[in-house]
């Protein structure tokens, strides 16, 4: 194998998994060491440079960061990376000055947004900096979007969601309230610079089967339409049996609501095993404690309609062959239900984009985009979030709209939107002595912290009741010493190596050797411990000066511990703290050279 390109800032981003597994790329360690040392408004600026949202997603984020954190190698349980953002976010003090502002003078530029979800109020808190005159068109009341109508308050509270979207909105952006976009060709004829579409995918999927349409008194709901009308008041009560039709975490905002509308005997139904669900584990774990039954194997079949009402609903009871793909029925059942919420998935609306404007659409009635810039079939048109490639989460959201403004920004000033600034890097040695370093690397075995709940007694109360409380002081201390660092990294100078073998006999985890070089196939097989991973790269050195042979790494099972770097007698180990350089609309021209006349001094 050729040495590691370790100047690549890809190479060390991957292993930091955490940050690697972010859409958005959050500094997960950064802020992490900085809630660990008391620095609560440093760790939500932190935050906020990537995610945006830092309040609101250490809430309700679906945390693809913890599946990957490194801990889990370790005991098996992840940080609460999610709980840990939402720390920083409760205990800052006044930010407001500390975040960018548009300046006096414009750019000449108008930009509209089309909804006031996550996508574009992102797109608006990078533009705005750079004196983009921007405009968003919502269409109710409030900003927020699918977060404020479809997010039940109990999981994400009114006060969070108003702050985080406002401080975006009082930076300069202009926001017109009750004000849909009912014609793209409309909005195009107001000579908008560029336009942003960040509408998510606000239907919800029908279920077209016997009986659908005979129930006179209209109990059986489309799940995001009735969590909206929830939301605005509209609805205020269910009946006692209720039946959810699908089990995603749009599934558990209507089980769990139910239960605080009148719902007594609420079940989810699923039609496949329960490791085949959509819903995230810890949904799936706060529905059942609040007594919420989850049938699995069950079928829908047709709506059970008794004299123009909803009496029940037919479900074929299936066995799945391995894999879930073929299935063949047990029995048929009906289970009796007062109402039946359909939460099996949700899609894009483009009714109101004319098909002859120069926008493109293709399977699903999703907009043709190019997936790294955003930009449609029209060039001065660009989507984001759910409305760009279908549900997925307000993370994912966020990490697109970032794209798309750095796309809208380059396209404004006639650069070529596909020319992407690249990433950058800097890495600083830790070491403070021959066996001291900046950073804490001591093994912390506590276990991952529980979050604490309102009792079960109290919280169908009200449903603005948040049921989490957050980590208290000394769940956070614990917390924060399980992060094992992962951005702090090896690195290794052949050229002062000896080959004494100091750090392959103290390394804890057997991923260090010093072997003959070979294909990587080959040499993953002939490592101290066989390196399994191939998603993950291995790091191999230039020839060592004695003997010719490589120094290989597994970064798989690293735990970035440190003890190669403390007994290596020739410094040809240490430790370097990794900081990934995330490119912004208008920090750098497409060359990486900084705009030194526009960016954005960001927190």
């Amino acid at each position: 194998m050729q040495p590691t390109n370790d100047q690549d800032p890809n190479y060390f981003h991957q292993v930091v998994d955490c940050q690697w597994a972010c859409p958005a790329h959050t500094d997960v360690p950064g802020y992490i060491r900085l809630i660990a040392q008391g620095r609560f408004d440093d760790a939500y600026l932190l935050n906020r440079e990537s995610n945006v949202f830092p309040g609101i997603l250490g809430r309700v984020c679906d945390r693809p960061c913890e599946p990957a954190c490194r801990r889990t190698r370790v005991d098996g349980n992840p940080v609460a990376i999610c709980r840990l953002k939402r720390v920083a976010s409760d205990l800052k003090g006044d930010i407001a000055a500390s975040l960018p502002t548009a300046p006096e003078v414009k750019n000449g530029k108008r930009v509209a947004l089309v909804g006031a979800g996550p996508a574009s109020l992102t797109v608006a808190n990078d533009l705005v900096p750079l004196g983009y005159d921007v405009t968003i068109f919502e269409k109710y009341d409030k900003a927020g979007g699918l977060m404020r109508v479809n997010i039940p308050e109990f999981r994400l509270p009114t006060e969070v969601l108003d702050a985080e979207t406002q401080a975006i909105i009082d930076m300069g952006a202009t926001i017109h309230y009750n004000s849909p976009v009912d014609s793209m060709r409309e909005l195009l004829d107001q000579d908008f610079d560029a336009i942003f579409v960040g509408v998510g995918a606000p239907k919800g999927k029908e279920l077209e089967l016997p009986g659908r349409h005979d129930d006179a008194d209209a109990h059986i709901h489309i799940g995001i339409e009735w969590l909206k009308s929830v939301a605005f008041g509209h609805i205020e009560s269910i009946g006692e049996r209720v039946l959810i039709i699908g089990v995603g975490n749009t599934a558990m905002d209507c089980c769990r609501t139910s239960r605080r509308i009148g719902g007594v005997d609420v079940k989810v139904m699923a039609r496949r095993p329960r490791e085949y669900f959509k819903a995230s584990p810890w949904e799936l774990d706060d529905a059942e404690e609040e007594s919420i039954e989850i049938t699995v194997n069950h079928s829908p079949q047709r709506f059970v309609i008794d004299e123009g009402k909803l009496v029940g609903m037919e479900f074929d009871v299936v066995e799945w062959d391995e894999g879930a793909r073929h299935s063949r029925v047990r029995e048929t059942v009906v289970i009796p239900c007062d109402d039946v919420i359909l939460a099996i998935g949700q899609e894009n609306a483009f009714d109101w984009i004319e098909r002859d404007l120069g926008i493109e659409f293709g399977e699903w009635e999703t907009p043709v985009l190019d997936e790294v810039t955003l930009q449609s079939t029209l060039p001065h048109v660009f989507f984001g979030g759910d409305a760009a490639f279908g549900p997925k989460n307000i993370i994912w959201a966020v990490a697109h709209a970032h794209q798309a403004a750095i796309s809208i920004d380059q396209f404004c000033r006639g650069e070529d939107v596909a020319q992407r600034p690249p990433l950058g890097m800097t890495l600083a040695s830790q070491k403070m002595g021959m066996t001291e370093w900046s950073y804490h690397n001591e093994y912390n075995p506590s276990p991952r912290q529980q979050m604490h709940h309102v009792e079960l007694t109290q919280r169908f109360a009200a449903l603005d009741l948040e049921v989490e409380l957050g980590f208290d002081a000394e769940q956070t201390a614990r917390e924060v010493q399980r992060c094992l660092n992962c951005d702090v990294q090896t690195a290794f100078k052949a050229h002062l190596c000896i080959e004494c073998d100091a750090c392959i006999d103290i390394c804890p985890v057997r991923c260090l050797t010093i072997t003959t070089n070979g294909d990587e196939a080959d040499l993953r097989t002939r490592l101290n411990a066989p390196a399994v991973n191939a998603e993950q790269a291995i790091y191999v050195s230039a020839p060592l000066p004695q003997t010719g042979r490589v120094m290989v790494k597994d970064e798989n099972v690293c735990v970035h511990c440190g003890l190669c770097a403390q007994r290596c007698p020739t410094a040809a180990w240490d430790m370097e703290k990794f900081e990934l350089d995330i490119p912004y609309a208008g920090q750098y021209d497409i060359l990486g050279k900084s705009r030194t006349d526009t960016i954005l001094s960001r927190s």
